[in-house]
């Protein structure tokens, strides 16, 4: 569905907004803007990562922003964010989304006097900067809350279980928009470039540089807290076997002397002895000292 938002005449440029593309949104506005059949191809396709081509009649830009919300187990391109293709040129702009976004319903509603509608240049560098600014919101509000509750359960909670797939997940989550990022340098490097350099490109570039390093310490804050995880289960699974090794020494030599009186044998001698029952219990509690003994001199118990 095609929507007009600003016109020419009256803002400078022209603002169409199409909300759940088809390839029949695009007839008049291909042979008016001169929109190639490759960009309009893209923009139809689900799954592109962020980009910006440029050609001689417009520019193209795909953009990606976290959804409002998405599943906790959710770890693809497509639950965790959404996607704004974008068309300008001097004279225009083209928004194309298939969900509901915030911030560009809220750039619509604003007044057409608005500074951020005063040029295409100066909407799509506002588009760009609320799509990032996506992912700093994310990691403020949602992210770090999760990791400080998980680093808590792996330091404080006996029972750890269950969080190793919460964390997975964070993980995956944290990864895909690092790569969401990585492919954004390339949109910032454009709009930073001298000839259009103003407060609003270097805000943009400063939304950038801090949304990119704090993504890049919850991701190795994540890698750590999965690391100790496993050491800790590893130290957990030393101390049960240092445990049982523990006990095991201490039974074998027990286990040896009743294994060698257990045997049917008709001559032995130790058999006819009086007091042959109380020696060999004796014999087997003074070993027992001894390996006490010997493990508290070696610290191991």
């Amino acid at each position: 569905m095609v929507k007009q938002i600003l016109s020419k005449e009256d803002n400078g440029f022209d603002w169409f907004d199409i909300f759940n593309p088809s390839i029949d949104d695009f007839t008049d506005l291909k042979e008016r803007y001169n929109i190639k059949d490759a960009s309009i191809k893209d923009c139809l396709e689900i799954g592109h990562l962020p980009k910006i081509e440029e050609f001689e009649e417009y520019h193209f830009l795909i953009l990606r922003n976290i959804a409002e919300s998405f599943p906790e187990s959710s770890d693809t391109l497509t639950d965790i964010t959404n996607r704004i293709s974008l068309f300008y040129g001097q004279d225009f702009v083209i928004t194309v989304h298939r969900n509901e976004i915030n911030f560009l319903s809220e750039l619509i509603d604003l007044d057409k006097t608005n500074k951020k509608l005063k040029s295409s240049k100066s909407l799509v560098n506002t588009l760009v900067s609320s799509s990032l600014k996506s992912f700093e919101t994310l990691i403020i509000s949602d992210l770090s809350e999760k990791l400080d509750n998980y680093e808590e359960i792996v330091f404080l909670h006996s029972r750890r279980k269950p969080f190793l797939r919460k964390v997975y997940y964070l993980k995956r989550q944290v990864d895909l928009i690092r790569i969401i990022l990585t492919l954004y340098k390339d949109i910032v490097d454009y709009f930073h470039m001298p000839e259009y350099q103003n407060i609003y490109t270097q805000d943009l570039r400063d939304i950038y540089s801090r949304t990119n390093t704090l993504y890049r310490n919850i991701s190795e804050n994540t890698a750590q807290l999965l690391s100790i995880y496993f050491n800790i289960e590893s130290n957990h699974t030393n101390e049960i076997m240092r445990t049982l090794t523990i006990i095991s020494v201490f039974f074998m030599p027990l286990t040896f002397i009743v294994g060698v009186y257990g045997m049917n044998f008709k001559y032995m001698p130790e058999l006819e002895w009086y007091y042959g029952y109380p020696i060999i219990i004796g014999v087997m509690m003074a070993l027992s000292a001894l390996i006490y003994i010997w493990f508290k001199r070696k610290r191991w118990l």
